[in-house]
């Protein structure tokens, strides 16, 4: 009836409780009872004004009107005995021979909220057997820093197989040419999905980022479905409530655990890095350990033993270096005035040395994937979320020892808070920047001398929004790459070992590989051009 009373009744599992509404036969709210929000009250999605799930029907008098603007008979919540739990909804049509059923089905120890649409006379409600969705939700700031949460909030969607998204703020719609699975709405730990079990056939997609303190986004999808010609018709859809969980959303086979940010975009290639060994890994300390921050100094621990043989090659290398400062600083007093046969006079000597100049940088560009792995990682890891570790309250989230007012300028860039662990991070990998600028030879170019000691100061800014997960790793790796260089370099590397393996090296004749050969031809050329100039 168009006419009635709304009617709320409740029902859930173990893990969600959802508020039912007669008006249009849906859900009003869904509450996890797991997850917490800022206040310490459990999380709430979809419970908006603006949520709803509408599609249009033939009314007698030969108009389309949503649904919504319908009130279903009260709700009949019933329990199952396989355990599962109904609730159904039924609008008797003025014809007794079209009536139309909302059957919801929540199964145990899960977060997708089946959906069946049961229509009688199907061929007179809908126009040419099309049913036209409406799926609007909104969501809600969650989480403790609304930028950032804005920034890790996305569209996403299965369009003809193949899963796609978009992060909020850098589109606003998405046309669907082909079939569709579902559509989500996802923020940085939980999603809102429509799901349609026999697929959409065609819509579009929209979505704003209002500018409030409290709202992340707002979708709108409209959505087709082609529904089988006859008087009855049976639409099986779902809605999935819950957490960006890797695991759970893996196990309903719908492609939902693309949803988990592991690696996109131009770092789509980490992604496997964190499903098969920074996942896998990080799940089987946490059986073992309450503590998400002792987790994170094992997983910590883990990967450093993973990379220790590039760790002492580059030590290695870095020794070899130092024991030949002295004599880069004989080619230097020798050659100083000219850089080309500076240049020329170094790579000879790396070559009978038998050091390779890059043999400290290859290990450490090899070690970038796992930084943005877990980077990727710990901003997505839901499991984080709410958990302490020393002063840090949610490791989730950034760690603040000091808030403070908002500073012009200042605070765009930085935020308004001082994150200890960023101050850690960036102190150690400061001592390290020193550390390792003792065993390279000096440099000439001011730029490259300074750098080393200028990008700490930069990760400030950059680390400061950053969850405390991903700092504190940050400041424990730090850790250990000071201890293994002070322990390498005081009590297994032997200098004078090192200087006579070198010496050794410049007595037995050297060929020249292929990138010698390129660099000194290189370097000929350019001091041959240089001195006809200087003529």
């Amino acid at each position: 009836a168009v006419n009635g009373t709304e009617q709320i009744m409740t029902a859930g599992n173990e893990l969600i409780q959802v508020a039912f509404t007669n008006k249009g036969g849906q859900p009003k709210w869904v509450e996890l009872k797991n997850f917490k929000d800022q206040d310490g009250k459990p999380v709430r999605i979809a419970s908006t004004d603006f949520d709803k799930v509408e599609y249009t029907i033939n009314t007698s008098s030969n108009q389309s009107t949503g649904i919504t603007n319908f009130f279903f008979q009260p709700g009949v919540v019933s329990k199952n005995q396989d355990g599962t739990t109904s609730v159904v909804f039924t609008l008797k049509a003025d014809s007794a021979s079209e009536s139309i059923e909302h059957r919801f089905t929540i199964k145990p120890d899960n977060y997708m909220l089946d959906f069946t649409v049961q229509m009688n006379g199907a061929d007179k409600l809908l126009t040419q057997g099309k049913m036209n969705f409406t799926w609007q939700h909104a969501a809600l700031k969650l989480e403790r820093d609304l930028k950032y949460e804005k920034a890790q909030s996305q569209i996403g969607y299965v369009e003809d197989g193949d899963y796609d998204y978009h992060t909020i703020g850098m589109k606003s719609s998405k046309e669907f040419d082909n079939k569709v699975q579902w559509v989500a709405v996802k923020q940085q730990f939980f999603n809102a999905s429509f799901i349609a079990k026999d697929n959409f056939t065609s819509g579009k997609m929209e979505w704003i980022v209002p500018s409030d303190s409290v709202t992340v986004a707002q979708a709108t999808a409209t959505l087709q479905l082609q529904v089988p010609a006859g008087n009855s018709a049976t639409i099986p859809l779902a809605m999935y409530y819950g957490p960006n969980d890797y695991k759970i959303l893996k196990k309903y086979g719908l492609q939902m655990e693309n949803l988990v940010n592991l690696g996109q975009g131009m770092f789509a290639f980490v992604k496997w890095i964190n499903r098969w060994i920074i996942l896998p890994v990080f799940d089987f300390f946490k059986k073992f350990i309450d503590s998400y921050g002792l987790v994170i100094l094992l997983l910590t621990f883990f990967i450093r033993l993973i990379i220790s043989p590039l760790t002492y090659s580059s030590y290695l290398s870095g020794a070899k270096m130092k024991a030949l400062r002295p004599e880069i600083q004989k080619l230097k007093d020798k050659y100083g005035k000219d850089q080309q046969q500076m240049s020329m006079e170094q790579m000879k000597l790396f070559r009978e040395a038998g050091v390779n100049p890059l043999g400290g940088c290859i290990p450490a560009l090899l070690q970038i994937p796992i930084f943005f792995a877990l980077y990727s990682f710990f901003n997505s890891n839901v499991a984080l979320r709410g958990h302490s570790f020393l002063w840090a309250t949610d490791l989730s989230s950034y760690d603040s020892i000091l808030d403070f007012k908002s500073i012009p300028l200042l605070s765009s860039i930085y935020g308004t808070h001082v994150s200890l662990f960023t101050i850690t991070a960036c102190l150690t990998s400061f001592l390290i920047s020193i550390y390792s600028m003792s065993m390279t030879p000096d440099q000439n170019n001011p730029m490259l001398k300074y750098m080393p000691y200028i990008f700490p100061f930069f990760l400030l800014f950059i680390f400061n929004r950053l969850p405390s997960a991903l700092t504190w790793y940050y400041t424990v790796s730090n850790l250990v790459t000071l201890g293994l260089q002070f322990v390498i370099q005081t009590y297994i590397i032997d200098h004078d070992k090192v200087l006579a393996k070198i010496e050794e090296n410049r007595k037995k004749p050297k060929t020249k590989s292929k990138w010698q050969e390129r660099m000194e031809q290189m370097q000929e050329t350019q001091k041959r051009v240089k001195d006809m100039q200087a003529k």
